[in-house]
């Protein structure tokens, strides 16, 4: 097997790009001695704030941070119930475990594997208190039409939690992801469409009440320096180095998604049948992921993996199926369309840099990978 030379993701690449830039601010932070909550994660919660169209942004230390904080300043915890996707990595899963609430998995659409709104209202119930809206793979998920089911169930109490980790700019009809629900989770992981050097997080929010108890809330529930007034507060700050980071390369997020969107595009039109690409190309994918599905993965991706080029799956289980959840309260709607693609899933590299050519040779290697364990049925 030949050593993987065109990677599933790379951000050394970005990072290298902007070395001067990074560099200079990181020494910026170093030099003011003054590397927690300064200068630097005021002037990202701003801009970043700006950027999504919202009045708040709380800059937390990771993604899984954001959600749990942002269910505990909905007030969500032990006998409510969550309405989430199965096949989102458990991610939400994981915060409603966190703050003691019950995820309920339903079902997603077959052209996005994004939250089906037509699943929601059936998994509703008195105890329903949250739905989370995972925009998969950088496809901005469907939150109007969500919101729309639960108004026709005349449920105001019922909020809705964006998580935005794979969509950093993905919009619909001016507005982004992250300014959609109630409130919204975002990760800065590296390979992020905005991602720092290392783990950091965010809550964004229209609401002052919100905003304000996050902001409470990452910090130990303090209303003043060592008086913890809000319960269920933690330590959950940005480093000042990575709001630093994070400020160099917001400005150059909405060129990346574009030169995503064409990677993705050529992927669209150059691979064939049997396989095809999750979604489309509109300003509501940001194309984080290109995710083809193929009836036999085991074998493309294999024959990828001998012709040098990364794969991953995302997500190989379904979180109703982990090990960790099977003895927990929850509950689960049919979900065929997760169960099917699940075992189709084949995620392919994808990322700003990623030259033309490169992108060629990964399509020419999906469409002559053989059809099935024995290599029959090869394109030629």
């Amino acid at each position: 097997m030949k050593d993987i030379s065109i990677p599933i993701f790379s951000p050394v690449d970005q990072a290298r790009a902007l070395r001067k830039e990074i560099e200079s601010a990181m020494l910026d932070v170093v030099s003011s001695g003054v590397w927690l909550n300064g200068k630097w994660t005021r002037q990202f919660a701003k801009e970043f704030a700006e950027w999504c169209g919202v009045k708040y942004c709380i800059p937390v230390a990771n993604g899984t941070d954001a959600l749990e904080l942002a269910m505990r300043a909905l007030g969500v915890g032990p006998g409510d119930e969550v309405i989430t996707a199965a096949n989102a990595g458990g991610y939400a899963t994981s915060a409603c475990r966190l703050v003691g609430a019950t995820p309920i998995w339903v079902d997603v659409r077959p052209a996005t594997l994004g939250l089906d709104p037509e699943q929601v209202a059936p998994a509703v119930t008195d105890r329903t208190r949250l739905i989370v809206v995972t925009h998969l793979y950088g496809l901005l998920g469907d939150v109007e039409a969500i919101r729309s089911a639960v108004g026709s169930l005349r449920r105001p109490d019922i909020r809705i939690l964006e998580d935005c980790a794979q969509a950093h700019g993905a919009s619909r009809d001016g507005r982004k992801a992250g300014s959609l629900g109630d409130i919204a989770a975002f990760s800065f992981y590296p390979t992020k469409n905005l991602g720092a050097l290392g783990d950091a997080g965010a809550v964004t929010t229209d609401s002052a009440e919100l905003a304000e108890r996050v902001d409470r809330l990452r910090q130990y529930g303090w209303t003043e320096k060592y008086r913890s007034s809000v319960a269920g507060g933690r330590n959950s700050r940005i480093d000042e180095l990575q709001a630093a980071i994070l400020c160099v390369k917001l400005p150059f997020v909405d060129r990346w998604n574009a030169r995503r969107r064409e990677v993705f595009a050529n992927y669209t039109a150059g691979i064939g049948a049997p396989n095809s690409i999750v979604g489309s190309v509109h300003d509501a994918n940001v194309a984080h992921m290109v995710v083809m599905r193929s009836t036999n993965r085991s074998h493309v991706r294999r024959f990828l993996a001998q012709a040098g080029v990364g794969t991953d799956i995302h997500y190989p289980v379904l979180d109703c199926d982990q090990p960790s959840q099977l003895n927990l309260p929850s509950r689960k709607l049919p979900l065929p369309v997760s169960e099917c693609a699940r075992d189709e899933i084949l995620t392919l590299p994808c990322y700003p840099e990623l030259s033309d050519d490169k992108i060629e040779f990964v399509i020419a290697a999906v469409n002559a990978a053989p059809s099935d364990r024995f290599g029959m049925g090869q394109r030629q």
